[in-house]
């Protein structure tokens, strides 16, 4: 049976029948609830302007997030609280401390620039100014001054933090319980419908039945098929609440991460892997995506440019498929077909990542190139993983990025590599093979010459740093 959306605006209970199901939650904001202070800026989640908090129970808290309102479906916001400027009221210790530092320039971005700083306030711990920047990433102001910002946040971001929000904690958790009491959702109005399962099993079912259906993770590249593209979508399936495919865990000599689990639920247990998931996820996305985002996404996604796809493949991963009750496991590489094409049946779908545990003797380098630092698709992404043994590289595999049609391995150099002592001659034998391995991509990211000198680049760059197995860094340009 299909029910209404329901959640919190503020303080407010809504109960929603009418709005389509791909309307933003930027868009019910300003044109059908007439709060205007969330802006649209750029429509795709990278600007910030839009940014409202969004507060759920998580482990008997509420936990904060912010989010780009304006590729936000409104669905996604059943049973939790939304928490848009307005909800401040002008007397936030944040909003105070935006006046005292003169914070606000023309004001178009400082909604924006507050609400995400309104997460991080109510994020526990101390925030120095790493974190600070970490998360106002996301955010763009056009009038370039940013640092009267940034003293704003260090006076609002002291310890102790205490706000009505806060004071208020007990009361918001009992009634978002309550309004997750309710049946899973199943939305429909306008034509669309939206369908939000709480298990694998019942996403199986939903599936299984729908195979049609377009299947969405925290939406942050379908909502642009909305905001950009205008495309009509009539069935969506949304894996945002499907709680036992949010897990990132070790399982003897494997991490295995459900597919369903974000960027920033998975940050902390890749790293412990290699530091440079750390470095790489940070400028996969702002904080506002890597709150929603998830890794299963990106891979069922398929695009040749997706940051994820070359580390794991370099690093051997599989997934586990799941089509009704039936389940497969097949390798990353193995995967993608053709560009944005993948071995996915109808009704079938990503349930899962499994990573076994790298050797002592595994080297690995990861490196992206794109026309700016933060939040930019890449250019060229390769991933390196050598084992070397005695000096000698007893297996190589190397993904990249932005080389093909689809992620790919570099089979020739990885040939050339093998058996060879971990030596620069090698290393540039490597180097030419990768002419056989690709003939690379030629769009307006980067020519195709550019992209084979570059891709051989990033392998010597990786052989440089990765002697005498010195961690690994990222870097933007080369």
């Amino acid at each position: 049976m299909t029910r209404p959306i329901r959640f919190l605006l503020g303080d407010a209970e809504v109960s929603e029948a009418a709005a389509p199901p791909t309307l933003t939650l930027l868009r019910y904001l300003r044109e059908r609830r007439g709060l205007v202070g969330t802006k649209e800026g750029c429509a795709e989640g990278d600007c910030g302007a839009c940014t409202v908090a969004i507060a759920e129970p998580r482990d008997g808290r509420l936990a904060y997030k912010a989010v780009n309102a304006c590729i936000h479906f409104l669905p996604a916001v059943d049973g939790k609280q939304v928490i848009p400027i307005e909800s401040l009221g002008g007397d936030h210790p944040l909003q105070r401390a935006m006046v005292a530092h003169h914070g606000s320039q023309c004001g178009f971005c400082t909604p924006g620039f507050v609400m995400s700083l309104f997460a991080l306030y109510h994020r526990p711990g101390r925030h120095d100014d790493k974190a600070i920047k970490d998360m106002l990433a996301g955010n763009l102001c056009r009038c370039t001054g940013y640092r009267p910002i940034l003293d704003a946040a260090r006076d609002a971001l002291g310890e102790p933090r205490r706000d009505r929000f806060d004071e208020a904690e007990t009361a918001t958790l009992a009634r978002l319980e309550t309004m997750r009491g309710e049946p899973p959702l199943d939305y429909a109005a306008a034509g669309g419908r939206y369908v939000a399962p709480r298990s694998a099993d019942q996403l199986a079912t939903v599936l299984a039945a729908h195979p049609e259906a377009r299947l969405v993770g925290g939406a942050t590249d379908v909502g642009l098929w909305v905001t950009k593209e205008m495309r009509e979508l009539p069935l969506l399936v949304s894996t945002a609440e499907v709680e036992d495919m949010a897990y990132v865990r070790l399982a003897g000599d494997r991490l295995e991460i459900g597919a369903a689990a974000t960027y920033a639920g998975a940050v902390e247990a890749l790293s412990a892997l290699h530091v440079d998931w750390r470095l790489l996820l940070r400028r996969l996305g702002s904080e506002q995506i890597r709150a929603v985002g998830t890794i299963g996404g990106n891979i069922a996604n398929g695009s040749p440019i997706g940051d994820t796809m070359p580390p794991l493949i370099a690093l051997g991963a599989s997934l586990m498929l799941r089509k009704g009750g039936t389940r497969r496991s097949l390798a990353l590489e193995d995967f993608y077909l053709g560009y944005r094409k993948t071995a996915l049946a109808p009704g079938e779908f990503v349930e899962a990542i499994h990573l076994t545990l790298p050797p002592a003797h595994r080297r690995f380098a990861v490196h992206k190139l794109a026309k700016r630092f933060d939040q930019d698709i890449s250019s060229v992404l390769g991933a390196f993983a050598f084992d070397v043994e005695s000096g000698r590289v007893v297996r190589a595999r190397l993904a990249f990025g932005g080389m093909a049609a689809v992620p790919k391995r570099a089979i020739a150099a990885e040939t050339a590599l093998t058996g060879q002592p971990f030596e620069r001659a090698a290393i540039e034998q490597a180097m030419e093979a990768l002419g056989r391995d690709f003939q690379p991509l030629d769009d307006h990211r980067a020519s195709a010459a550019y992209r084979l000198t570059a891709a051989r680049n990033l392998l010597l760059k990786a052989w440089l740093e990765l002697q005498g197995g010195d961690s690994i860094r990222i870097h933007g340009h080369g």
